[in-house]
Formats: structure tokens, sequence, C-alpha cells
């Protein structure tokens, strides 16, 4: 029937399912997991050695940990990337960190293919594979994967974890943050810590609740569907930070110093069957003192900060073992699929005497005893950011020599366990297969009886460069199926091939010995004359420690090995090889806005990380506030960057304009108005000139002169000697009308939130004349 041919009265008879009585609903199919697929549950652990966990030989106290061993595997051979976020990027996507471009911290990126930070679609995250597949995904803690110029509220969100395909997050974006003033984010935003170290909080019980009540919210309404969560701590990442009764268990417990202790767990670890029977000790480290040789004081520094670590890392066990007590009350733990691992070896950072303030390695200035002694009994606590010396650094890598940031074993070998009672039979057995972070999402997709996917989202995916760990599950003879594996780290270069281990040291075997420090550059030159003479060879079936380096009795598997290691670097994006260290942290990226050199800012609104915030060091810069003052004045902070570790605010005390540069809790730099400000509307302004050259090799950035003004009008003026030459404090960001987390300013409580009505910051970076923009802003006034 034609529309022409319509009648009222017309009748359809031939169309059916008008209606509900005659039709079948066709509803989108719910993707379901299948029955019994278990859960899966990665705890991450940051900066802990091979000779660190109570089960791997250790004198510190994890029974968690070590029940999760006894109740399932330990692997004496992963290893890592001997870095954190090149480390992560494996360990989530089953591919190599230069293959995911995280060839270096997601913030110390370099814009070339393997180390531009920004990881690729094609490469996808284990919980973008399980999420398609009917799970929940959660990630909590420590993420360190997304560009840090990303880390603001104008994104993109992309790369953060609920862009990665994680449901849920709660945890810090950054490589490390305060344990008692973290920098938060909650799923999408930033938000504050739900109490104040006075009030008893510290982040890692924080995490631990999280990871509960996400799994709890799905569980309590979908028992059945499976989870993913990636449970990764702050710990035991600077700062090393734990309640002092925590700490004060391990008194006097490491009076021996760091050789014994290394002697101590070597021991131990052969009588474990950890390590071969006839594993040799590496020789000490020619950087690390002799304890028995260093002052009274220093030692009783040095050991105090052991303490600290030690009852930091008993703190952790004990929240890990919380989180499986959980899993066990909720009836889930038989059938969890549950890895424990470390990122990379011990860390070094504290350098030969440690350090209260860890910032100062980032800002190329050594700490001294005398600080330290000045501070130990804040160590631990929350007016430090501290890291131990790097002779424990050594002992905590035992049987291995060297740390993390260098791919020898000390740097690269770690911890290891899988536990999963429904799916191993095996208990409290070690596995000696040599593995990689590139092994665990393929181990998990393969435990699950899940494919890897041709395609994510749209997104073809690239190939898995690790192998399965299955097999290994209930036979401890399963075949070695991981036979080859480059290493690469800020120029340090290895390779395992077969059995064989060969090792190009950069800066070289040691600082002492080869007369360079961290982060000395090779040049193209250089990187010939290493080829040539600075590799070495290690035979690892008969030299698990690399102990014995015999390069000159195997010339051509040297040469061959090292073919291999091009080879491997071709293939997975590794060159150029870029040795440049702290360096990096200030290179100029790529921005969301670019070349801005102005900043309008305003309060109640998310910080802005040190990437993406106006650049205000070394150079000229200027603040304008817009304020009106009540009667009787108005307190609090104007704008703030950085932490008690370093940065600078500008603020109003007892109705006084003031600015403060904290040089790294060093020096404390004020610059103070002499006079009360009147009530009103007004421009409250500070103008940074700076009056020389930084020397930023040696830790100052430039000397300044700082005047702060009332509507343009100069009120106050100071000198600052030196600044902070690299980076504003290690986490932190810049915040308008308050300085949340650990003040910048000891004289001060935080948050100090401005109590007048503060409109608008501008921060200027151009290098123009306040007064201009002084000026400007009057102009604006008048308007209103």
């Amino acid at each position: 029937m034609t529309l022409k041919e319509y009648r009222p009265g017309t009748r359809f008879p031939g169309i059916v399912g008008r209606t509900p009585d005659v039709s079948s609903p066709a509803w989108p199919e719910m993707v379901r997991t299948r029955e019994g697929a278990p859960n899966v549950l990665f705890i991450v652990l940051d900066d802990t050695g091979y000779g660190h966990l109570g089960c791997y030989g250790s004198p510190i106290r994890t029974p968690n940990i070590d029940a999760l061993a006894g109740d399932g595997l330990l692997y004496n051979n992963m290893h890592t990337t001997a870095l954190c976020s090149p480390s992560r990027s494996c360990m989530l996507t089953g591919r190599n960190h230069h293959s995911n471009h995280m060839g270096c911290l997601s913030n110390g990126s370099t814009g070339f293919p393997g180390t531009d930070g920004y990881m690729p679609f094609e490469n996808g995250m284990l919980s973008e594979i399980l999420k398609q597949a009917g799970y929940n995904t959660y990630c909590v803690g420590k993420w360190h994967l997304s560009p840090e110029e990303t880390n603001t509220a104008a994104g993109p969100y992309e790369r953060w974890p609920l862009g990665r395909g994680f449901e849920r997050y709660y945890g810090f974006l950054g490589g490390d943050t305060h344990q008692y003033y973290p920098e938060l984010v909650y799923d999408n935003h930033q938000v504050e810590a739900p109490a104040s170290p006075e009030q008893g909080y510290h982040l890692t019980p924080d995490l631990l609740e999280k990871a509960k009540s996400f799994i709890a919210d799905a569980k309590q309404i979908a028992p059945q569907k499976p989870f993913f969560c990636y449970f990764a701590l702050g710990a035991m990442h600077s700062p090393h930070h734990v309640p002092k009764q925590w700490a004060d268990r391990y008194k006097g417990a490491f009076d021996e110093g760091w050789q014994a202790y290394r002697r101590e767990v070597f021991e131990r670890q052969k009588a474990l069957g950890i390590i071969p029977a006839e594993t040799e000790l590496p020789a000490d480290d020619p950087d690390v003192q002799q304890w028995n040789s260093l002052p009274d004081d220093e030692r009783r520094l040095y050991a105090r900060m052991m303490e600290v670590f030690a009852g930091f890392l008993e703190h952790t066990d004990h929240h890990i073992g919380e989180l499986v007590a959980f899993l066990k009350e909720i009836g889930e733990y038989d059938n969890t699929l549950i890895m424990v691992v470390s990122d990379n070896g011990s860390s070094a950072e504290g350098g030969p005497t440690g350090s209260v303030n860890e910032c100062r390695f980032f800002n190329n200035v050594a700490d001294t005893v005398e600080d330290g002694l000045k501070h130990i009994d804040e160590i631990g606590g929350p007016t430090t950011f501290n890291h131990f010396p790097w002779g424990w650094t050594h002992a905590g890598n035992t049987p291995f020599r060297r740390w993390k940031r260098e791919t020898y074993r000390g740097g690269s070998s770690d911890p290891f366990i899988i536990t999963w009672p429904d799916g191993i039979k095996a208990k409290g057995e070690i596995r000696r297969q040599y593995c990689h972070l590139i092994d665990m999402v393929p181990t998990a997709l393969d435990a699950l009886g899940i494919e890897a996917p041709a395609s994510l989202r749209g997104v073809t995916q690239s190939q898995m460069e690790g192998v399965s760990l299955l097999p290994t599950f209930n036979d401890g003879n399963a075949a070695e199926v991981h036979l080859t594996q480059y290493f690469e780290m800020l120029g340090h270069r290895s390779i395992y091939h077969q059995g064989w281990r060969a090792v190009c040291p950069w800066p070289g075997t040691s600082f002492k010995e080869s007369g360079r420090t961290f982060g000395a550059e090779i040049t193209h030159e250089m990187l010939d004359e290493l080829d040539a003479h600075g590799w070495e060879l290690y035979h690892l079936e008969r030299d698990f420690s690399e102990a014995r380096n015999v390069a000159g009795e195997n010339p051509e598997r040297l040469v061959s090995t090292i073919g291999t290691w091009y080879v491997e670097a071709g293939k997975y994006n590794v060159l150029p090889i870029d040795s440049r260290g702290t360096q990096r942290i200030a290179l100029e990226r790529p921005k969301v806005a670019e070349n801005l050199q102005r900043y309008v800012l305003y309060p109640h609104t998310q910080g802005i990380v040190a990437a993406a915030a106006p650049k205000t060091l070394n150079r000229p810069h200027s603040f304008v506030a817009e304020v009106d003052i009540p009667d009787g004045g108005a307190d609090g902070v104007l704008l703030s960057f950085g932490g008690n570790d370093g940065g600078f605010t500008f603020f109003v005390q007892d109705n006084r304009l003031c600015y403060l540069h904290n040089y790294l809790a060093l020096d404390y730099f004020y610059v103070k108005a002499d006079d009360p400000l009147p009530a009103g509307r007004h421009l409250l302004g500070m103008q940074f000139e700076p009056t020389g050259k930084p020397d930023i090799a040696n830790g100052k950035g430039v000397p300044a002169r700082v005047t702060l003004l009332l509507d343009g009008t100069a009120i106050g003026s100071g000198s600052l000697p030196h600044t902070v030459p690299i980076r504003l404090g290690q986490g932190g960001a810049m915040l308008v009308g308050q300085d949340s987390g650990a003040p910048v300013n000891p004289e001060y409580a935080p948050p100090f939130r401005y109590t007048g009505r503060l409109e608008r910051v501008i921060v200027d970076v151009s290098g123009e004349a306040t007064i201009d923009q002084q000026a400007e802003m009057k102009a604006y006034l008048r308007k209103q």
C-alpha cells in the first residue's frame, strides 16, 4: 500500500511486533567472565632490594610477605629495568620499557621514540584487557606512568589510570610523595588527605582502606565478578616515613653496620637455598665507606636511618597482611592470583651520608652529617624527606653489586613472589627460571585462560614481548623460556643471553674508580671507546652474583653478546643512549598551552604540578594578587609552590605582606613588609629580579632581589643570596590561596588559607616590569 492509497480505518495485519505482548526483548549482552575466574592482585613495592625481605634472608621482619611466599612460590631470578616508571610500564603491558616509550622516568622524558614518556595505546595494559573481559579494575597507590605535563586539571586524562582501563583510582600520580602529606588523586581529581599527621594519618593505611573498599563495593553487589587490583605502595621509596614506635623496634639492630648486614644476609640466603651454595659475595663497593672507620656520630646517624627504613618496611608488611586478611575474610583469597614484586633495586639517592631531604639530590646539593645529626630525632617524621646512605643501599641489594639506576644485578634483580592457592599446588618452593617484569602480564593472562586481544578499544595491539611463567607454577624443572633480555638505563647497559650476562657500566664500575659522577654524559666518541673496552662478561650459571668478570677469557662470546645488545636495541627503540641524570628533569617539554608568559590563577582550583606550572626558577617573574581585605586584616597564603623540602610562598602574616624562599630546608630567606596592610580592595605584588647567574652544577640557583608591592608601591624588599636551581620540592604543586600538604614555611600550619577575599593571582614570567602589570590591574579595578 502506498501513502496515497491510505484511508482512515485501514488495518496493517502484516506488521508484527507492534506491542510487547507479541514481541521479544533483546537486551545487550552483559560481558561476563567464565565461572570461577580468579581475581588478580599485583602488590608492587618501591625501591625494595633483593636482600630486604625476610624470606630473602633479611633480618627485617616481613611475616606477611613471607607467608605469601610460604603459601606459593619464591622466584630468585626476577629482573626489572632498574628504575620505577620503566619497570611499571613493563609489569602492566608485557612489553619492554623502550617499546612503551618509557626509557626513563615519566618526568625524565627526552622526546626520542623510546623515551618520550607517552605510552602507546597499541601496548594495552592488563587493566584494559581484563576490563574488556568482564573484570572490575582498580588502581591504588603510585602511578608514575603519565607524562608529568599532563597531570593537571587540563589533562589530557587519557594516560591517567582511568584512561588506561582502571575503573577506580586512589593514589598519587608522581614518582614519590610525602607519606604524611601526600598529593592525592581520587579517580580524576585532586583531593586532600582525610586527616593530618597529628591525627595519626599515614598514606599506607589510607591506601589499604581504599583498596578494601573498592573491592567490597563491587563484591557486595556482584560477588561472582572477579577483580584486578594494582596495589602500588609508596613504600619503600623515600621519604622513609613511619611512626616512631615502628622504627624504635629496631633500636640497636644495625649498630654493626652495612658490611655486617651484607655478610649476614648473604649467609642466610645460602642457607635458605635462595642463592646457589657456590655463590661468591662481590667485593665491598669502593664508593661505600668501611663502617668501622666511621666516627661514632656518623655510625649513630646512619644506624638510625636504617632503623627507620626497617620500621617502614615492617609497617608496610603489616598493612599488606591486612589486605590479605581481608581477602580471606570475604572468601576470595584462595582464588586470587597474587604477585608481589619490587620495581628496582634499593636506591642510592641518599648518597654517602644519607639525607633528611632527598630533594637536595635532585638539585645537586650534597647532604652533610652535621645537618643529619641536627635532625636525627625527626627522621621518619613529617618534617623530613629522608633517605638512608648508600652503604645500606648496597647491603640491601645483597648478594649483588651496585643499585637502582644501574643495570648490574643490584639495580635490576628483585624479589618476586606468586601465590594462588587454587591454582598452585606447590607451597614454599623456590623457582630459579630467568624472568623479567614483561613476563607478568603474559603469565596472568595464561593463568586466567585469556588470550591477548588483537585490538583494544579499536586500536590494533602490538605483540607481547614477555613470556608466560605458568609452566613453572607446578613444575620446578620447567624449561626456561625467557632466553634473551636487554637492559639500558641512563647509559648503563647490559644483556642476558642463555646463561651469560654482559654489562657496560656507566659512569663506571663505581664513582670512585671512574672519577665520574651520576649523570655524566656519554658522547659519540666515548661510546666507541666503551664498546671497545668497557664491557664486562659474567657466566651466571656459575656466577650468580656477578662476582667474576670473565670477558678476557671469552673475547668471542663478549663480542657476540655486545652485537646481540645492539640487535635488541634496534628492535625495541633503545637508541640514542642518553646518560643524563637530574639534567633531564629541567628539560622543557610540550604543554597543553604553549608559550604562556602570563597566567591568571584562581582560588579553589586544583594544584598545578611543576611540569605545567609557570617556570619561575632562575628567571625574572612577578605575582600580583587581587584581594579584598576586611577591617581588622586577613592572613594566609596567596600563592605557594613546593613543600617543607623546598619551595616558595607568597603570603600575609600578622596582616603584613611576606615572601619566603625555602632553599631545600637549609636556608629560609624571608622578605617582609614593615607596615600592616590597609583594609579594602588592593593589589598585592611580588617582583623577583635575578642579580647574578646560577651555579646549577653546585646546587645554586640565581641570587635575586625581591620587592613587595601594595598597589604598585614598594613596601618591602630583600635579597636572596641563592635559590633552588632545578626542582622546587619533590612533591607539591602551585597552589592559590593555600599551602596544603607539607608546608613550605615552618612558621605557619597548613593549609593556612587566606582569610580575606582573594579574586585571582597573576603570575608573569615575561620579564616585564611588575609596575606595568600593576598598572593594568589598577585599570581593571577602576572598571569594576
